[in-house]
């Protein structure tokens, strides 16, 4: 995990409340200032109303980091990614979550409920959390994905 506190915000679907609760009282006993954006309940909702919410949120500079849920991660990795100062990766190992970070300085990890465990989401984003970017080569690579 990071040494240093950083601000975090969770939005999820219904289908991946329960981990999205689990993973942001994990997070806040890590001493992260963590911010649920929702929903509370598993009502049906659109993975899309979320994943453009977290993303603003990410955008606005609220938040340092971003954690999207939902069924398969794939929705809501894609609504995020819509925001252009949003780099989204969905990830599915500390591997996977390591190099989002190190090569492609991500902002957002995306994981899906109904294909992760606790166990390896919490791996991933303590992968996630305590990987910084790399810069050198992946620099120009990852200015060609952030707007001017």
């Amino acid at each position: 995990m990071t040494a240093t506190p950083v601000t975090i915000a969770l939005a999820s679907d219904h289908a991946a409340v329960a981990l999205k609760a689990e993973l942001g009282q994990w997070l806040r006993d890590q001493g992260h200032d963590v911010t649920d954006l929702g929903p509370d309940s598993t009502d049906s909702v659109d993975y899309p109303d979320y994943g453009f919410k977290l993303a603003a949120h990410v955008a606005s500079g609220a938040a340092e980091f971003g954690v999207a849920l939902c069924g398969s991660g794939i929705g809501i990795s894609i609504a995020v990614n819509r925001n252009p100062a949003c780099r989204c990766a969905l990830v599915s190992d500390g591997l996977s979550a390591r190099l989002s970070r190190q090569h492609n300085n991500a902002n957002v990890i995306a994981m899906g409920a109904r294909l992760i465990g606790i166990d390896a989401a919490k791996d991933c984003l303590a992968a996630f959390l305590s990987t910084p970017f790399e810069g050198g080569r992946h620099e120009r690579r990852v200015a060609k994905l952030t707007p001017a």
